[in-house]
């Protein structure tokens, strides 16, 4: 199976995009079909996708005919909104000489039909092509209707005036939609168009090759992931990180597209090509994310089905039951006319998904990348957060603090840590100092435990408690360290190791105390050592001295006692927890296997993009609640007070076109709030 993206050129109507997305998903040779209306994109999979790019155009060109399928290279960007906005303003102009001049009869009737006309006449060609095409319930034709109603009723301003300010509606909602759109997509994409190369030669970004020799001006923005050669400086990595004190490079370091480079002159070597850079992969995934639907928005699309044919025949029961018994048809027709101007339901189908390509957009400028927006929604129903120590609350960098017994316990200790690459045993080695250490002729690692050698013929341990009572080496009984030592079976002294807490972790677990969350360290290490980090910042539980299987056991308890967790891990040890939450996170690593293995990634090391990423997971649900409970209100709302003889067709318009247009912009408000 292969997965293409095609980009949708001109979409313009959420609901005719999930209408699309059902008739492309019931081609035979398709497994799989998303169409995210934030982004405009079609995310196709089948054996051969490319094959069938003259069906999906033809799917396509039935339901919108305006709109253009592309590949994402071939994509043109044509403003039609001059072209609109003079029709508009001259269609609005005939209209307010018609109410000036509504008592002269003919005249401003005749008025009122060349500004219906000049209005109108978009909708009135896409609803004739769409009558062609079978569709009864597209919403050009059912508006074409509503209008044409009303002039037989003779309500001529009516019938102008709801066309107006449904163009107008339609217009505003459509900015907003492209405003919100090029707003995350500009924050979000921060490759540079071209780099420059160590001869002055200025390329495309595109065109640098692994290998290739670049300068790095200050100021300017890092365009590919690169290693340091020459120069030093300092990196401002907040526009991929969120963090706002600039990291210090030199020579042999590591630099990160997106990042802006300071003060220094560098110059560095290409490490990876643009498609396969860090900035690349943060769009890539926000892309995959916008495409992902949450079960709101399945739930939401479902329903749109069946709205809009229950309200048509709504408005058909309107129009004919009570005309027949009272004989007012006229008033009826009206009431049943705002019933089918109510009857598209782009306002709902528009409001899910824009709220939570907002809050993916807001949550990946600041360094969290949500990878679909079923974590959002499993995240704003978080009630515990779950934390491994090393990593995310802690440095981890480790440093020897005391050793008790003599000095074989340090050396032989050292001895059997020196060829591992664990945070602990470093710092155990550099612990020893510089003189030479004796290497075992035979080693044995036992996950969760420790190490057991033989040394210049004696049987070494070292390891944790674990491992000592597995052996039977008796312990002295105010003995609490991270490292004992055995020798021949007997306890030769242990090594107590500290982990510094990281500057924010405190502040970061009091956020989510406040927030209403528990909190709980599962760690493997000593528990004597995680117990003071956990008192330290503050933590209810700990869980310590846990082996792999274990975490997951004690993650699942968890979770019946406290309810849906959140886990947060470095995203590579931790990866069968990471799949046994209700979401993981991969704190502080932009590595491929974290991206990879977590739900969600903090580009960050700072602890507090926890509640962040929660803060915001809480805000895009409740603002795509909101969007969802206003729509059906103001829609029920108008159809109440229509039936009740208090509403206007025009009311019945901004219960349609006003109402998108309000939940457009009460999504993209996200983008405008100050940072959680």
């Amino acid at each position: 199976m292969k997965t293409h993206t095609y980009i949708l050129e001109h979409l313009g109507c959420a609901n005719c995009a999930a209408k699309m997305e059902r008739k492309i998903r019931a081609l035979p040779q398709v497994t799989e079909a998303t169409i995210t209306f934030a982004t405009r994109q079609l995310s196709l999979t089948a054996p051969d996708p490319e094959a069938l790019l003259p069906q999906i155009r033809a799917i396509v060109s039935s339901i919108e005919p305006q709109v253009r399928v592309t590949v994402p290279h071939e994509e043109h960007h044509h403003d039609h909104s001059p072209k609109e906005g003079i029709l508009i303003g001259v269609g609005a102009t005939l209209f307010a000489v018609g109410l000036l001049t509504d008592g002269f009869g003919p005249l401003s009737k005749a008025l009122f039909v060349l500004s219906w006309l000049v209005l109108g006449l978009p909708v009135l060609k896409q609803a004739a092509t769409g009558l062609l095409r079978g569709q009864l319930l597209d919403e050009n034709f059912l508006m074409s209707i509503a209008t044409v109603g009303a002039f037989c009723i003779d309500q001529f301003p009516e019938a102008v005036g709801i066309m107006l300010f449904y163009r107008v509606g339609e217009a505003f909602e459509h900015r907003a939609v492209e405003r919100s759109r090029k707003q995350i997509r500009d924050a979000l994409d921060l490759r540079p168009e071209t780099v420059l190369l160590a001869d002055g030669r200025q390329i495309p970004a595109e065109a640098a090759q692994p290998g290739d020799i670049l300068q790095i001006r200050p100021g300017d923005r890092i365009g590919l992931d690169c290693v340091v050669l020459t120069g030093e400086s300092r990196i401002d990595t907040a526009p991929i990180t969120g963090e706002p004190v600039p990291v210090r490079v030199m020579p042999g370091d590591n630099v990160t597209s997106g990042c802006i480079n300071g003060s220094g002159h560098l110059t560095v070597r290409v490490e990876k090509p643009l498609s396969q850079s860090l900035v690349t992969r943060i769009l890539h995934s926000v892309e995959e994310a916008a495409a992902s639907k949450p079960k709101l928005d399945r739930f939401i699309t479902r329903f749109a089905r069946i709205y809009t044919p229950v309200v048509v025949i709504a408005a058909l029961i309107t129009a004919i039951i009570p005309s027949l018994i009272t004989g007012q048809w006229s008033y009826w027709i009206r009431t049943a006319l705002s019933f089918l101007v109510m009857s598209c339901p782009c306002a709902l189908v528009l409001s899910v998904p824009l709220a939570f390509f907002s809050g993916i957009g807001v949550a990946g400028r600041q360094g969290i990348l949500f990878k679909s927006g079923s974590v959002i929604e499993a995240l704003s129903q978080t009630k515990a957060v779950v934390m491994d120590k090393t990593g995310t609350l802690t440095e981890g960098t480790f440093e020897v603090r005391q050793v008790v017994g003599d000095q074989r316990t340090l050396t032989l200790c050292a001895a059997c840590e020196q060829g591992s690459t664990h945070p602990i045993a470093v710092s155990i080695v550099a612990a020893a100092g510089d003189a030479p250490l004796p290497r075992p002729t035979a080693l044995e690692e036992i996950p969760g435990q420790g190490i057991r050698a033989t040394l210049e013929g004696r049987r070494i341990l070292c390891g944790n408690r674990k491992l000592m009572e597995a052996h039977g080496i008796p312990l002295p009984e105010d003995a609490q360290a991270q490292v004992y030592v055995a020798e021949d079976g007997k306890y030769l002294g242990h090594l107590l190791i500290g982990d510094r807490l990281k500057p924010n972790a405190t502040e970061a677990v009091s956020r989510l105390h406040a927030m209403g969350l528990s909190t709980a360290i599962l760690t493997g290490d000593d528990e004597t050592h995680a117990r003071t980090v956990a008192q330290n910042a503050g933590v209810h539980r700990v869980h310590a001295g846990l082996l792999p299987h274990e975490k997951l056991d004690i993650l699942q308890r968890l979770r019946q006692d406290l309810g849906p967790c959140l886990f947060v891990g470095d995203g590579i040890n931790d990866a069968p927890v990471l799949s046994g939450a209700d979401a993981g996170a991969a704190m502080g690593s932009g590595a491929d296997a974290a991206i990879e293995a977590a739900d969600l990634v903090y580009l960050t090391s700072d602890p507090n993009a926890i509640p962040q990423s929660l803060t915001i997971a809480r805000r895009t649900r409740t603002i795509a609640l909101q969007n969802v409970t206003f729509a059906l209100a103001i829609k029920a709302l108008v159809m109440v007070l229509g039936l009740l003889g208090h509403a206007s067709l025009w009311l019945a318009v901004f219960a349609d076109s006003g109402v998108a247009m309000l939940c457009v912009l009460n999504s993209i408000r996200m983008l405008y709030q100050k940072r959680p």
